[in-house]
């Protein structure tokens, strides 16, 4: 398997290896659902060694994968000296624990992630714990349903996550000895999100902060955030106060600047901030009832069109939205068995 030109001719989720620059490598690896369907994880490479920003998800078919396409440029999976990984999501996670227990490979991870991976590593803790108390929150008992309905096995969910060898904190890092990262933490889509930024390449690695064709979930991960929107549109803010560069996302094509991605990314959330207001004067009074009421995806779907993960995901969404509302005095909101209720102040 020789390295193809990252040119945007194939679909972005084609398994292979594609140069993006001289270096770095992008390779697709897939993913077990029919929605994002794969994640980019990058090989950077000199004739010093091989580093992995991302791993993907533990499968079997993700490690053959990232076996063939290493072997594109003469390199295996033992090869990989460090997988410095944006977030603590599987899918970006998991398969570098996979790969330490093999060959004992190191991992580096946000130091704000310690918290989110101690509870989904805690015994006594059910799977979706968080998620289903944010929903009966938001007023969502018939997603609580729902996700009970297809609650997997906590055992098996806690057999594939470990501690990272090294938690990551801001600064520059020599991650080769022709390269160096900034290492960025761009808390919201979760609290210890962090991109990695090569100035002197040109190049952001932007994990899920900054995707070029969706949004990313809000606030997705075991330890919940007060107000993970404000977060995360302050790391928006944060992005845009830096130096454009081309952008090497978590999943989709690479583009050619994060600033302008970053400009449609705050237009939206203003949009889903008025709409979701909007939602209030129109009578809905919690997150469930607002969901219901906008629009999901592209295609504006319903929300009983969304299977039940994505329906969490939507409910969660438009409580973060809802309660960044309220800190801006924009909504009030108040309290009653448990379910939070919105209005106008």
């Amino acid at each position: 398997m020789e390295p193809l030109a990252d040119d945007g001719a194939r679909p972005w989720t084609e398994p292979g290896i594609y140069d993006v620059a001289p270096g770095v490598y992008r390779i697709p690896l897939p993913l077990p659902n029919d929605g994002l369907r794969a994640v980019n994880v990058y090989a950077v490479t000199d004739e010093t060694g091989l580093v992995m920003i991302d791993s993907g998800w533990a499968l079997d078919e993700a490690r053959e994968q990232l076996r063939a396409a290493l072997k594109g440029i003469g390199a295996d999976l033992g090869d990989i000296s460090q997988f410095l990984v944006t977030h603590v999501h599987r899918d970006h996670y998991t398969q570098a624990v996979a790969l330490r227990r093999e060959f004992g490979t190191k991992i580096a991870l946000g130091e704000h992630e310690e918290y989110s991976l101690q509870v989904t590593m805690d015994p006594s803790r059910e799977p979706m714990n968080t998620q289903l108390r944010l929903m009966l929150a938001s007023g969502a008992t018939p997603v609580v349903r729902l996700l009970k309905g297809i609650s997997k096995d906590g055992k098996a969910e806690r057999s594939i996550w470990d501690l990272p060898d090294e938690w990551l904190t801001p600064g520059r890092r020599t991650v080769l000895s022709s390269r160096e990262l900034d290492i960025v933490p761009t808390p919201g889509h979760t609290a210890g999100h962090v991109i990695f930024d090569d100035g002197a390449a040109g190049l952001m690695f932007t994990g899920d902060h900054v995707l070029p064709h969706i949004t990313p979930s809000i606030g997705f991960q075991p330890g919940a955030s007060e107000l993970p929107l404000r977060d995360f549109l302050d790391s928006l803010h944060l992005v845009r106060g830096m130096p454009d560069r081309r952008m090497l996302p978590a999943h989709g094509q690479v583009s050619p600047s994060v600033h302008a991605r970053v400009d449609e990314l705050l237009a939206h959330h203003d949009d889903r901030l008025a709409k979701s207001a909007e939602t209030i004067v129109a009578g809905a009074t919690t997150a469930y009832e607002a969901a219901l009421r906008l629009g999901w995806t592209r295609r504006m779907r319903k929300l009983a069109e969304l299977d039940p993960f994505n329906q969490m995901l939507a409910v969660s969404e438009t409580k973060a939205h809802l309660d960044l509302l309220t800190y801006q005095g924009r909504l009030k909101m108040s309290e009653v068995d448990g379910v939070r209720h919105y209005s106008l102040p």
